[in-house]
């Protein structure tokens, strides 16, 4: 009975809008380059798959895998304020699962509380310390269906990302090289590479950060982190800013272009000092509407940084 009140939670939440059309408006991160049914089918199968999450918590409300797996689909749907508040109830139970800091944390990040995150992945690498590393499963699987990170790698990946967020790049740049540790195939590498090699930047450690391209190759077997590879190349100087993105081209684009490399290519104007040029891409990618990004997240910080010094 000691846990009947967070399952009376879960469940009052989930009663709260039981309707399939919840997500109807969600921003698909591809949606220029699907059919209005594709969208209505996916989303269908995202509610399809909350209702499968909640029935296994229905069964077993004290299995930490399954708060995990109902917070992660109400995520999906974007219904983020949800999600942090189950989160907290579950952590009522399990106190020192280093699992729901880190999701936590993530969804922190996407509602801007860079703070709350910072101090919910600092408790998840303290409760992960002692642990072997843990492969996390995916929940929207890759082309291979086949999970690429560990739990610890995440934790220190979204570290980093909340205090690079905050513009405490000095901190963020330790975290990241703390990170590299747990980037043990060429997509975790190219990934911590790049926002590390965006913070040496920040620092103005220009050699550190030209040192980080030196194991980055044309021919890298990437599975999922194609526009991180990208990134890095063009920093590399083997692909041009308009091969990655170009703000200058009329044809639809999809949020995913406009947004991941659209924030790499205005961060490389922004080092060598062509604000014009970075303020115009990191406007058009804020016209996307894919708030949840890192790219956009990072544009909007960077926005205000800006607008602070004109």
């Amino acid at each position: 009975m000691r846990y009947l009140p967070i399952f009376l939670f879960l469940f009052l939440l989930q009663c709260k809008d039981n309707n399939p059309d919840h997500s109807a408006n969600q921003q698909d991160v591809i949606a220029s380059e699907k059919s209005d049914s594709e969208i209505k089918a996916e989303s269908l199968k995202k509610d399809s798959l909350l209702k499968v999450a909640f029935q296994n918590l229905q069964k077993d409300s004290n299995k930490l895998e399954n708060i995990i797996w109902y917070v992660r689909r109400l995520a999906y749907l974007e219904r983020y304020e949800e999600a942090i508040d189950v989160y907290t109830q579950g952590l009522k139970k399990f106190p020192r699962a280093p699992e729901l800091f880190r999701q936590r944390g993530h969804r922190y990040i996407t509602l801007r509380k860079f703070d709350e995150a910072i101090s919910d992945f600092e408790k998840a690498a303290f409760f992960v310390k002692n642990r072997a590393i843990e492969i996390e499963p995916d929940g929207i699987p890759n082309k291979l269906n086949k999970p690429l990170s560990s739990l610890q790698f995440n934790i220190w990946y979204h570290w980093g990302l909340a205090y690079y967020l905050k513009g405490d790049f000095s901190r963020a740049a330790q975290l990241y090289e703390r990170c590299m540790e747990y980037s043990t195939n060429p997509d975790l590498l190219c990934a911590t590479s790049d926002w590390l090699y965006m913070t040496f930047r920040r620092l103005g450690q220009i050699k550190k950060a030209n040192a980080l391209l030196e194991d980055i190759k044309e021919d890298m077997k990437i599975i999922e982190n194609s526009s991180y590879h990208k990134r890095l190349l063009m920093y590399k100087g083997l692909k041009k800013p308009k091969e990655l993105y170009n703000y200058e081209n009329k044809e639809p684009e999809s949020s995913l272009d406009i947004v991941t490399q659209g924030y790499g290519v205005g961060n490389l104007y922004l080092y060598n000092r062509d604000t014009a040029s970075a303020k115009l891409i990191f406007d058009k990618l804020l016209e996307s509407g894919y708030q949840s990004a890192f790219g956009y997240i990072a544009a909007e910080a960077d926005m205000r940084r800006i607008n602070s010094k004109w």
